[in-house]
């Protein structure tokens, strides 16, 4: 049973960092990284609070590690994986990543950010990854029509938080 568990654990792990590897790879091959705020459209709090609500998407949890069980020792820490498909017109609302650091992967779609250092909403297309840090606020929509995939990859510092 433990070599059972330990097994789990490890492949755990390394899908843990091939999905790290492979958001870093994607990020690095591209000199200029697609979907991001000009420059001269940067600031602090230029886009206010956006929807609240979710509005269709689903939210799937594909796996997930307990940190505090794991070398970096992260008490209360999830290590998540998810899909996340968004319907046209589809919303996922205002949240911050004060606490809850995430890459963003666009499968398929369009998806529009209005972040609240952006003064322009941002257009994230198929392929573009978004990181989300401590600085982040935002919302994003799907105003294309057709469904939006994205995979998102973060660290969940309370695992009854059900923000997108």
């Amino acid at each position: 049973m433990i070599s059972n568990e330990r097994s789990r654990r490890s492949i755990w792990r390394k899908m843990s960092m091939a999905v790290i590897a492979g958001g870093i790879s994607v990020m690095a091959a591209s000199a200029a990284q697609a979907g991001s705020c000009p420059a001269s459209q940067m600031g602090i709090d230029v886009t206010k609070p956006g929807p609240m609500e979710p509005k269709g998407v689903t939210d799937t949890v594909l796996a997930n590690t307990d940190l505090s069980k794991e070398m970096v020792a992260l008490g209360d820490h999830q290590f998540r994986l998810r899909r996340l498909e968004v319907q046209p017109g589809g919303i996922v609302p205002w949240h911050a990543h004060g606490d809850r650091p995430a890459m963003i992967y666009v499968v398929s779609g369009t998806m529009v950010e209005h972040a609240s250092n952006c003064a322009v909403p941002i257009v994230h297309k198929a392929g573009d990854v978004a990181p989300e840090t401590h600085v982040t606020s935002h919302w994003w929509e799907n105003t294309g029509k057709k469904k939006a995939v994205l995979i998102s990859v973060d660290i969940l510092h309370d695992a009854t938080d059900m923000n997108m």
